[in-house]
């Protein structure tokens, strides 16, 4: 059950961080309604798909396509009362990736993959469908910029299998390794915390 909320929850926050980006982008109902689709399926279908899942997950359970349209709804009605909270699309992106690491970790284990396989498709299922959302709305994706967001689920996920030797309460597990997540991802942006350029000033320039 714990696992199925934090599934949804991550759905809901993504859904409506591409709802907003693709409102800010002046999209039509149609096109706000598929870019929160791709935010909040993009990265799980991937995944399913590496995986060997047949269906992809969300193709079964017809409550996250119902919850990607009320949340993509939610967003459109109250699109200026969350407009007015400037930081809300961070928010709600560094929510969805927060809970998006831990089921593609989760999803990993079930398939009895390698640790380090399942923190790639935690990061890969918290990370890709922002890629798809950036892409679709002409934006360079988060991810491949210098800002710490990969690096941020990549320790969500070494947090949860380190501490998986000294807690047996998956519960406790995922909340912490979840706010492991949210705090490097507010920590890097508020004191502008970045990976080092390869770049140097005067290539940037150019």
């Amino acid at each position: 059950m714990f696992f199925q909320i934090v599934d949804i929850l991550g759905t809901i926050a993504f859904a409506i961080s591409g709802a907003l980006v693709a409102m800010n982008k002046r999209m039509d109902p149609f096109g706000v309604l598929i870019i929160a689709f791709v935010t909040a399926v993009g990265g799980g279908t991937l995944r399913d798909v590496m995986i060997g899942v047949e269906p992809v997950s969300w193709m079964k359970n017809m409550t996250f396509v119902y919850v990607i349209i009320g949340s993509a709804s939610f967003a459109v009605v109250f699109r200026k009362r969350i407009n007015y909270l400037r930081k809300s699309l961070f928010l709600f992106d560094t929510i969805g990736i927060a809970l998006y690491t831990l089921v593609g970790v989760d999803t990993g284990l079930v398939a009895g993959l390698h640790p380090i396989v399942c923190i790639a498709l935690g990061t890969m299922t918290a990370c890709f469908g922002g890629v798809l959302r950036d892409i679709l709305c002409n934006e360079i994706p988060v991810i491949f910029r210098k800002e710490i967001y990969a690096t941020a689920c990549i320790l969500g996920g070494l947090t949860y299998f380190l501490l998986r030797r000294f807690l047996e309460d998956e519960n406790y597990l995922f909340v912490i390794a979840g706010l492991v997540v949210i705090i490097v991802r507010l920590i890097a942006v508020r004191f502008k915390i970045s990976l080092p350029s390869l770049y140097k000033k005067e290539d940037q320039s150019t």
